[in-house]
């Protein structure tokens, strides 16, 4: 079984996913890359141009629960069941949103996960992210 195949299938079945523009870039094992390119419909304040923060809680929350379905340990199906987002600023508008997530430990039911948004600027985080998720058997 290509996990890394079900997680990309999984998310492009996702109609919530899709309508984001969310492609997943890279996929191992316990880790996820998701990138959101920047788009009008995202916008939360036409003023600013600010992608809107909800934008980038769906973009984590995908991305934290394909980690998790890539852990070695887990069968695939998960599920959100906890999920804290800290937000640092706002992203830049008119980069690319990426998220990076770690499956750093899994247990028979549970998986726990962290995460980092970005845009262009790497070393200055949109938002951070921890998680857990049901690993279904």
């Amino acid at each position: 079984m290509d996990k890394s195949k079900i997680a990309k299938q999984f998310i492009q079945a996702i109609p919530h996913s899709r309508a984001l523009g969310m492609e997943l870039t890279d996929i191992g094992d316990g880790f996820a890359r998701i990138e959101m390119p920047y788009a009008e419909q995202l916008v939360g304040d036409p003023e600013t141009g600010v992608v809107h923060g909800g934008a980038v809680s769906a973009l984590m929350d995908t991305c934290c629960g394909a980690a998790a379905m890539s852990h070695p340990s887990s069968p695939a199906g998960t599920a959100t069941i906890d999920l804290r987002i800290d937000y640092m600023r706002a992203a830049t508008p008119g980069q690319t949103i990426a998220t990076e997530a770690h499956c750093y430990h899994i247990t028979r039911s549970v998986a726990f996960v962290r995460a980092v948004a970005t845009d262009d600027d790497k070393d200055n985080p949109v938002a951070t992210a921890t998680g857990a998720f049901t690993v279904e058997r």
